[in-house]
């Protein structure tokens, strides 16, 4: 009978054990960078608490009313959010500050002082300066190196870089300063840009196709390269590209290279596996890659952390 009374006591003790739930409110996970990063932060998750993953469609709006949903649910202990607007951050913090729900945005940073609200507020993200920089530095390589001796890229030999930019986003903070800081690289290193369009095709690869259709219809052969703020809308527009005949096999080697006469230099952001394809296929000169898989395994530390009350000084991953 003692074993009975044990075994019916541990029974009931379990039935009152709650996992802890994080919401995960991704602005568009039609974005194939915020679909794998959305896997990763639940792969991230497991053991530690459950993932609730919420589609807010890119509108702030339907974002807002699923926040508003899951707090009169009362089913997240912590939200993590990729906010659709950064500047919507303000109200969201003001929220679940007034119901005491910790917020880890990501993707997407928020303003400082919008942070400052709040000291259970946070921003797991890399730094879009470096991003920006090395995208320059490795097209600066390709072009020789020497701003003043320009090699066979530049194919009308005028001492310029005839560039199309692809912008992910307008006022989109990390748009705005992968472009910004890629042209201050060129200019700090004394290499000319000859910018012949800016286009926003939003990070998305549809986009970004159809922009470039018209980019090549304008600009034609005087395009030299293009540089692109993500690897979905540099994958965009090389699918016109090639149609458009711009990399062809000219050298007969039985592939596409840098040494083709038609070869135009695309670069990218985010590592995507379909980007990293093109690269050994021969149609992307490269691209940055956006360590998603080690910013969610910071998010899911973070949340795990916050929501068992450890001392956060202690993660893995400094927090500044």
């Amino acid at each position: 009978m003692k074993y009975a009374v044990l075994f019916l006591i541990i029974i009931l003790s379990g039935c009152g054990i709650h996992e802890k739930t994080a919401g995960l409110f991704l602005y568009n996970q039609e974005d194939p960078y915020v679909d794998i990063f959305a896997g990763q932060i639940i792969k991230h998750s497991q053991g530690l608490f459950s993932v609730e993953s919420i589609d807010c469609q890119n509108s702030q709006i339907i974002q807002n009313e699923y926040i508003e949903k899951q707090i009169k649910k009362k089913k997240n202990n912590l939200m993590i959010i990729n906010p659709v607007d950064r500047l919507g951050a303000y109200s969201v913090v003001k929220k679940l500050k007034s119901v005491n729900i910790p917020v880890v945005f990501f993707n997407r940073e928020p303003l400082a002082e919008d942070l400052d609200l709040w000291e259970k507020a946070y921003y797991v993200g890399a730094k879009a300066e470096q991003s920006g920089k090395l995208q320059a530095d490795m097209i600066m390589e390709l072009f020789g190196g020497d701003p003043e001796n320009l090699n066979k890229y530049d194919r009308n030999s005028n001492g310029f870089i005839e560039t199309v930019i692809l912008k992910g986003e307008q006022g989109h903070q990390d748009a705005e300063i992968r472009t910004a800081e890629v042209v201050k690289t060129f200019t700090e290193n004394k290499f000319r840009l000859d910018i012949l369009v800016t286009e926003v095709a939003n990070w998305k690869r549809d986009e970004a196709y159809e922009k470039m259709k018209q980019i090549i219809d304008t600009f034609g052969n005087s395009i030299e390269l293009v540089i692109s703020n993500n690897d979905a809308m540099a994958l965009g527009a090389i699918s016109i590209m090639r149609q458009s005949g711009m990399f062809r096999d000219s050298n007969g080697n039985g592939k596409i290279d840098r040494d083709d006469n038609q070869w135009i230099p695309v670069v990218g952001i985010d590592g995507l596996d379909e980007a990293v394809a093109m690269i050994e296929e021969g149609y992307l000169y490269g691209s940055v890659l956006n360590d998603s898989d080690s910013q969610a395994w910071a998010i899911a530390e973070l949340a795990d952390f916050i929501l068992n009350n450890k001392n956060i000084s202690d993660m893995t991953f400094p927090v500044t």
